[in-house]
C-alpha cells in the first residue's frame, strides 16, 4: 500500500466510505485542495484526490512513570501529497477495500449523460437497470437484487422518492447535476443500513461545500471583487467559479442542459445549480410487441417522452477544524410510460420532491477523537400516475394513483484517534442512524373500496448503531470487524383475511376488514474482512458477512393493483426477517499498464422475500381462478434461496500510437439465483461478455467497444418468458483541454460525440418487468459540450 495513504482510515468498501463519501469531492482537478487545517477525508478511489491534511508530531508525554507516545495536531497545516488523475477513460480500479467498488468519475459522467442512474451503470460488470421506462424510471440492480436490498444515497443520505416502491417511479437524483457516482459492495454498505444487502449506490455533488473553492491566479477569474486578506482561521480571498454542460441527442431528439456556480468568500462557501433535460418519444429498431401485434409502427417506442428540471442552492460555514452545511434542492419530472396498457391510457407520471439536507465535520485537537461528523436529510415527495379511465374517451383523463413519501433521516458519526494494540494500529469509529417514513398510496377512484389504493398509510420508525474497527498489522496487510444492529417499528393496516378469489364490487365481505398492524424487527448485521498486498502491485481481499433485514412496508401492507410490474400485490404481515450469509474474494491491480479487477461471491439467503405468482389473474377488485384478467395475482413469501457469481473487468495499454497510448479492455460478468429446490428466481440478469480498443492521449480518446449479452432461459415457472440474447456495440470521441480565459472566459473545455447501439439491435433487457412491451433505445449519437470559467 502506497506510504501515503496510511494515515487514510480503510475500513471497508469505498476506502471505508464510512468516513469518506459524503465530504469526498469528485476529481482533483474539479476543486483543487484548500488550506483548511484538520480535515482528513480519504476518497473511495485512489483517482480521487484528499483534503488537506495536518502535519502530525510525535511528542513523548511521561504518564505514571513511563514514556507512551502520543500524536498531537501541529497548528501548520500541509498539503498531503495527492495521486495524480488519470486521463479519460482509464479504468478506475479500487484496490484498498475489503469488497467491490465501481466508480464513474465526472469525465465519463458527461460523456454517458445518461438521465437516470440505472441507465448510466446498465453495462457495469455486476449492474444493470431495471428499465421501467428507459431515459426517465430506470433503478440500478447489484448482482440481481434490486428496491429494498439496494439502497440509493446522494451526498450521505437517502435519495428519497419512492423508487423502490414501484419499478415505475423515478429515482430523484440527476446524473446531470452529479460529479460522481459509486456503486460500494460489502462491509461498507452497513453504515446505510441492513436494506443494502445487494450494495449502495453513491452519487455526490457540491451541494453542501465541504472546503473553499480556489480560483485559478488570473485577476479576471475573482470577476472585480475586491480581495480580502486571510483570517488566522482557513479562509479565502472572493472566488467564483461555473460550470455549463450542455447536450443533444437524435435518438429521442433530446436537449439537456445545466449550469453550476461555486462562490467563496472569507469562511463562507456557497453553491447554486439548476437543470433540465427534454426527449420526445426513442427510436426502436422494430415494432415493440411481442405478444400484441397489428398496430402501426412509426420507428418510435410509443409513449415514452420525458421531461425533467430541477435547481438546488446550498452553502457552508468553513472553520478551523471543519465545516457545517446544508441545501435545498427541487427535483421535478413528468415522464411517459411505455408499454401496451400505457400507450392505450396516454400514461404518465408527475413527480416532485423537495429536499431538504445538512452535514458537517469537526476535528478536535484532542487525544482521544479524530473527527465527528454528521448528515441530515429530509424529503418530501409526491407524485401522480396520471391516464385515461378508458381509452375510448379522451374526456376520461385524470389521476388514477398518488404515491406520497414524507421521510426524516439522521445520521451522527465518531472516529477515534487509532491507538497501539502491540499485535496492530487499531482505528475504531461508531455511529447512530435514526429514521422515519410516512407513506401513502390512494386511489381516487372509490375511496369506500376496502382496496382503494396500493396501500393503506403506513408508517416506518427505524434506529441504529454500528462499529467498525481497522486492524493494520503492517503496511500490507489489514483487517475488519464491524457489526450492526437496530430496532424497526413498522405500522400500518391489512385486511383480516384475503382469499384466493374474491369480488369486493359485488361483495365487499369477500375480504375480511381493516385490521391494524404493529410490527417490531430488530435485525443484526456483522462483516469481517482482510486485504493483503501482494507482489507486483496486486491486491487480494476476503470478506465474509451476514446480514438480517427487516420487511419493508410494501412488502408487508400491499393489497392492490400494482400496474408497474403488472400484479395484484397481496403482502404479507406474518413476513419475518430475511438473513444473507455471504463471502466475497476479489483479486484487483490499479497500476502499471494492465489494470484489472476479479471478483466471485456466494450469497445464502434464509427467507428471501419475492412477489410469488400463484397462475391466477385480477384487475381492480377482484381475482379469479386462472387467466382472463389483466394482473397476475401475486402473494409475498419467503423461500430460502442462493446467489453466486463473479464479474471481471481489465485494461491492457499495448503501446504508443501517434504520441498517445492504444490498448485492449474487457468484461465479463455472471450471477446465478436458485431457490433451494432448484428452481429459478425471477428476473435475474444474463450472462455477459465484452471488449473492445481504445486510444488516449492528454487530450483525446477515443473507445469502441461490443458487448454481447447471452440470451436469459433461466426464468421463473410462472408468468416470466425467456429474453433473446443482443449485442450493445458503442463508440466515442472525446476532446478535453484547457482554453486561454481571455477568449470569453472559459478557462477549460470538454466536447465528445458518444455512439450507442450502433447496430441498431433489438434489445430487450431480462430484468424488466416490460421487456416484452418495451425496446431499449435503437441506434443514436449524442453530442456533448462542457465549460468551465
Amino acid at each position: 500500500m502506497d506510504s501515503n495513504r496510511t494515515r487514510a482510515f480503510h475500513v471497508g468498501g469505498a476506502t471505508w466510505l464510512l468516513l469518506g463519501a459524503a465530504t469526498t469531492p469528485a476529481l482533483p482537478q474539479e476543486k483543487p485542495a484548500t488550506e483548511l487545517p484538520a480535515v482528513t477525508v480519504t476518497a473511495p478511489s485512489p483517482i480521487v484526490r484528499r483534503h488537506t491534511v495536518p502535519a502530525r508530531t510525535t511528542t513523548r508525554v511521561a504518564r505514571r512513570g513511563t514514556a507512551r507516545t502520543r500524536e498531537r495536531v501541529t497548528e501548520q497545516a500541509t498539503a498531503a501529497p495527492t495521486p495524480a488523475a488519470p486521463q479519460q477513460g482509464v479504468l478506475p480500479v479500487v484496490t484498498d477495500q475489503f469488497a467491490t467498488v465501481t466508480v464513474v468519475p465526472n469525465d465519463e459522467l458527461r460523456r454517458e449523460g445518461t438521465a437516470t442512474l440505472g441507465d448510466l451503470l446498465f453495462s457495469k460488470p455486476g449492474i444493470t437497470g431495471s428499465s421501467f421506462a428507459p431515459g426517465a424510471s430506470s433503478r440500478p440492480i447489484i448482482r440481481g437484487l434490486d428496491v429494498n436490498r439496494v439502497g440509493i444515497i446522494e451526498n450521505g443520505t437517502g435519495g428519497g422518492g419512492a423508487s423502490d416502491l414501484g419499478e415505475d417511479h423515478f429515482v430523484p437524483i440527476d446524473p446531470l447535476a452529479t460529479n460522481q457516482v459509486e456503486v460500494v459492495r460489502g462491509p461498507a454498505a452497513l453504515r446505510y443500513g441492513s436494506t443494502s444487502i445487494g450494495g449502495v449506490v453513491s452519487a455526490t455533488n457540491n451541494r453542501i461545500p465541504d472546503a473553499l473553492p480556489v480560483c485559478p491566479a488570473a485577476p479576471f477569474q475573482n470577476y472585480g471583487l475586491p480581495t480580502k486578506a486571510p483570517l488566522a482561521d482557513a479562509t479565502s480571498a472572493p472566488c467564483v467559479t461555473a460550470e455549463t454542460r450542455m447536450a443533444v441527442s437524435s435518438v429521442d431528439r433530446g436537449t439537456e442542459g445545466a449550469i453550476l456556480l461555486d462562490a467563496g468568500a472569507g469562511n463562507f462557501a456557497v453553491h447554486a445549480d439548476a437543470f433540465g433535460r427534454r426527449s420526445s418519444d426513442y427510436n426502436i429498431p422494430s415494432y415493440p410487441y411481442l405478444f400484441v401485434p397489428g398496430q402501426p409502427f412509426n420507428g418510435r417506442q410509443p409513449n415514452s417522452a420525458a421531461q425533467a428540471d430541477g435547481a438546488s442552492i446550498g452553502g457552508s460555514y468553513i472553520f478551523h477544524g471543519g465545516f457545517i452545511g446544508a441545501a435545498i434542492t427541487q427535483n421535478d419530472s413528468l415522464y411517459r410510460i411505455p408499454g401496451v396498457d400505457g400507450a392505450d391510457h396516454q400514461t404518465r407520471i408527475d413527480a416532485h420532491q423537495t429536499k431538504f439536507s445538512s452535514k458537517g465535520e469537526y476535528r478536535p485537537d484532542a487525544a482521544a477523537i479524530e473527527a465527528v461528523r454528521f448528515w441530515f436529510g429530509a424529503v418530501d415527495y409526491r407524485h401522480n400516475e396520471i391516464g385515461l379511465a378508458d381509452p375510448a374517451d379522451p374526456f376520461s383523463l385524470g389521476v388514477r394513483q398518488t404515491f406520497t413519501n414524507r421521510e426524516q433521516e439522521g445520521r451522527l458519526e465518531v472516529q477515534l484517534m487509532p491507538f497501539n494494540a502491540r499485535f496492530a494500529a487499531v482505528t475504531t469509529a461508531f455511529g447512530l442512524q435514526a429514521g422515519h417514513q410516512e407513506l401513502t398510496a390512494p386511489s381516487p377512484d372509490d375511496p369506500t373500496s376496502p382496496l382503494n389504493g396500493l396501500w393503506d398509510p403506513n408508517k416506518n420508525n427505524r434506529v441504529a448503531g454500528y462499529i467498525f474497527n481497522e486492524f493494520k498489522f503492517s503496511e500490507t496487510t489489514k483487517a475488519q470487524i464491524a457489526g450492526r444492529i437496530e430496532h424497526v417499528d413498522l405500522s400500518g393496516t391489512t385486511p383480516a383475511f384475503i382469499p384466493i378469489v374474491f369480488d369486493v364490487a359485488t361483495d365487499p365481505a369477500s375480504i375480511g376488514p381493516a385490521t391494524p398492524q404493529n410490527l417490531h424487527f430488530t435485525p443484526k448485521s456483522a462483516s469481517i474482512g482482510l486485504i493483503q498486498n501482494l507482489p507486483w502491485d496486486l491486491v487480494a481481499s476476503v470478506t465474509a458477512q451476514y446480514v438480517e433485514r427487516a420487511p419493508k412496508p410494501a412488502e408487508l401492507f400491499s393489497r392492490g393493483p400494482h400496474d408497474a410490474t403488472a400484479t395484484f400485490d397481496i403482502g404479507n404481515p406474518n413476513l419475518g426477517i430475511e438473513t444473507a450469509k455471504s463471502i466475497e474474494v476479489g483479486l484487483r491491480r490499479a497500476t502499471g499498464p494492465l489494470r484489472f479487477e476479479l471478483t466471485g461471491y456466494y450469497t445464502r439467503f434464509d427467507g428471501f422475500i419475492f412477489r410469488r405468482l400463484t397462475g391466477n389473474t385480477c384487475d381492480e377488485s377482484a381475482c379469479q381462478l386462472g387467466p382472463g384478467l389483466e394482473l397476475n395475482q401475486a402473494f409475498y413469501s419467503q423461500r430460502d434461496a442462493v446467489f453466486r457469481g463473479g464479474e471481471f473487468q481489465s485494461q491492457l495499454d499495448v503501446g504508443e500510437f501517434k504520441g498517445g497510448i492504444w490498448g485492449i479492455e474487457d468484461q465479463f460478468d455472471v450471477v446465478r439465483a436458485t431457490f433451494t429446490d432448484g428452481s429459478n428466481v425471477p428476473r435475474i440478469p444474463p450472462v455477459r461478455v465484452g471488449g473492445g480498443f481504445y486510444w488516449r492521449d492528454a487530450n483525446w480518446l477515443m473507445r469502441v467497444n461490443l458487448l454481447h449479452a447471452f440470451a436469459q432461459n433461466d426464468i421463473a415457472p410462472i408468468a416470466e418468458t425467456p429474453t433473446p440474447g443482443y449485442n450493445l456495440l458503442k463508440a466515442e470521441v472525446s476532446y478535453k483541454t484547457k482554453l486561454d480565459p481571455s477568449w470569453f472566459g472559459a478557462r477549460e473545455m470538454t466536447v465528445g460525440l458518444v455512439g450507442n447501439n450502433l447496430l441498431n439491435e433489438n434489445i430487450r433487457n431480462s430484468v424488466s418487468y416490460t421487456k416484452d412491451q418495451v425496446l431499449m433505445p435503437g441506434l443514436g449519437v449524442r453530442a456533448f459540450a462542457n465549460l468551465k470559467f
